[in-house]
């Protein structure tokens, strides 16, 4: 492979604007995940140490081996929803080391909310239940809920994707052999109590964890009769009559100890093996990034240039260097792991679609991941490139992309707009990793286009009707709001929000999330019982 050889003058202007504008950018996130984090109120930490209870961060420390990481997952899903307090949806998930064996961690936050449960929080958690079972990763869930937010219950309860469907999904990974672990550590309400139901092993800390239907306020109100929650539901109702929980911890400390020992005694990982190397980090220093990444997401730069400095010794085996040269296509390695990328350098015309989808099926064929570095307006419009059969070569790479059996990872480094977001494998296109970088912007189209669009639109209406030119105040009137609502919708804050990917990144530290997400991946088969592709539309 050759070295990727760096144009990049870190003394210029434009490479100094552009390094603080970054890393402005990298401070305000670093602030928006300490908010996620810490902001607890007093009384809600206050109530959970009279019970004698760890916060959920304490309970994940102790659930990991000692200094290794931990991949969380959407950290700022829901912010700015609801009254700006349900932090993370609720909820911390991610993916962890515990006795050297990777797993998902799903765990309620009882200092928000007591636990309950909100919209966004069953997305949340339907996204983590996705994540365990295509990485046929063990799941461990830290159970302290009070069940759904009950006002907002029409939004949580009856759809297809919905609360319900974290039970059936329960039973999914139940039939796929996938270790479910759950650990009774405060409430589980309604719903809630079906995820210790439906797992394989549960532990159950008396006093303070409780399973039941319904809880003694709803008992009350149906039968007359008055009971405690642990009376109700607590370990010894669980582990000596019910059968329901199986093993019996005096406090958390403790409950997280035999969860430990029952992973400890799991069968060992068949994880897959693709041909690793040993790592080597990149010739370029990854905080340079700062630098390349335009303050503009509209000014154009080499994707060479963040490649460089995100694969193993900057070394890139470029596909077709010379054909489709606004999609950079190659092999690489990252922290030893192989994958093919394919990076934005314009917008996507006939060639480029053609180019990447060969690309993605050598990869496929070969077993080698494929990572996505998204920086996309769309696929070229026009008389000419639809004479020239845009669609039907847009159309083979989408398809292409849907069907590639290899894990596939994406990272939006810039736009991220129209049918460019399918072909350079969104959300809709099941990566089983997707995030944004800061500066990133997503949406059908950018803010100025759609605007300019509605208004010629709304010209031609005028002249059919007969009315003349447009008034420029109304021009104006059209254009502002669709502009100001790309800006706030398009961001990568509201994207995080809404759960459109799974986290915002620092750019620098991209390469050692992507490292742990292809480690994950590794976990399940490559191939899957189909491989092939749809039909090509010649």
């Amino acid at each position: 492979m050759q070295v990727i050889e760096s144009k990049i003058d870190k003394s210029s202007i434009e490479y100094k604007e552009n390094f603080e504008h970054n890393r402005r950018l990298a401070e305000e996130l670093k602030k928006e995940l300490e908010i996620a984090h810490t902001d607890r109120s007093d009384k809600a930490l206050k109530r959970l140490r009279e019970q004698n209870k760890l916060t959920v961060w304490e309970r994940i420390e102790l659930l990991l081996d000692p200094n290794t990481p931990f991949l969380e997952i959407a950290p700022l899903a829901a912010r700015g929803m609801y009254d700006g307090k349900v932090h993370g949806a609720g909820m911390v998930s991610g993916i962890g080391v515990v006795h050297g064996r990777e797993v998902v961690v799903y765990a309620n936050d009882p200092t928000i909310k007591g636990g309950t449960v909100y919209p966004m929080g069953v997305k949340k958690a339907l996204r983590t239940q996705t994540i365990s079972m295509e990485n046929r990763l063990p799941i461990i869930y830290l159970v302290d809920s009070g069940g759904a937010y009950l006002p907002l219950q029409s939004e949580i309860f009856p759809d297809a994707d919905d609360g319900g469907r974290i039970f059936y999904n329960q039973a999914q990974m139940s039939k796929m052999g996938i270790p479910q672990i759950c650990a009774v550590m405060g409430l589980c309400t309604a719903g809630a109590a079906y995820i210790p139901a439906m797992s394989d092993e549960v532990v159950h800390v008396q006093k303070t964890g409780a399973i039941f239907l319904g809880g003694p306020p709803l008992v009350k109100a149906a039968t007359g009769e008055e009971v405690t929650a642990d009376e109700l539901g607590g370990a010894e109702v669980h582990c000596i009559h019910s059968g329901v929980s199986d093993y019996m911890a005096v406090d958390d400390e403790h409950c997280i100890q035999i969860i430990r020992d029952i992973v400890k005694a799991l069968p060992p990982p068949q994880k897959v093996e693709i041909g690793q190397r040993e790592p080597r980090p990149p010739l370029y220093d990854p905080e340079e990034l700062y630098g390349i990444i335009p303050k503009n997401i509209m000014t154009p730069y080499d994707v060479r240039e963040v490649i460089a400095r995100i694969v193993d010794g900057s070394e890139f085996l470029e596909f077709k260097t010379l054909y489709g040269d606004t999609l950079v296509c190659g092999w690489a390695y990252i922290f030893g792991y192989p994958v093919g990328i394919l990076a934005n350098n314009g917008v996507l015309f006939s060639e480029s679609a053609l180019k990447a989808t060969q690309f993605i099926q050598l990869c496929d064929k070969r077993g080698i991941p494929l990572l996505f570095l998204q920086n996309i307006t769309g696929y070229i419009v026009g008389k000419e490139y639809e004479k020239g059969g845009i669609t039907k070569d847009g159309h083979k790479m989408v398809n292409a992309v849907a069907t590639a059996t290899v894990p596939k990872f994406t990272v939006i480094i810039g736009a991220s707009f129209g049918a460019g977001n399918y072909g350079m494998c969104g959300r809709a296109y099941a990566p089983r990793f997707l995030w944004m970088w800061p500066n990133s912007r997503i949406g059908v189209m950018g803010g100025e286009q759609a605007a300019d669009v509605m208004v010629t639109i709304k010209r031609e209406q005028f002249k059919r009707e007969g009315k003349g030119e447009l008034p420029e105040e109304l021009v104006e009137k059209i254009r502002r709001p669709i502009i100001e609502a790309a800006e706030r919708e398009g961001n990568a804050y509201y994207s995080t929000a809404n759960l459109w990917d799974d986290g915002i990144l620092d750019p620098p530290k991209t390469r050692d999330v992507l490292s742990l997400a292809i480690s994950a991946s590794l976990n399940a088969p490559i191939r899957s019982d189909v491989y092939g592709y749809g039909t090509f539309r010649m």
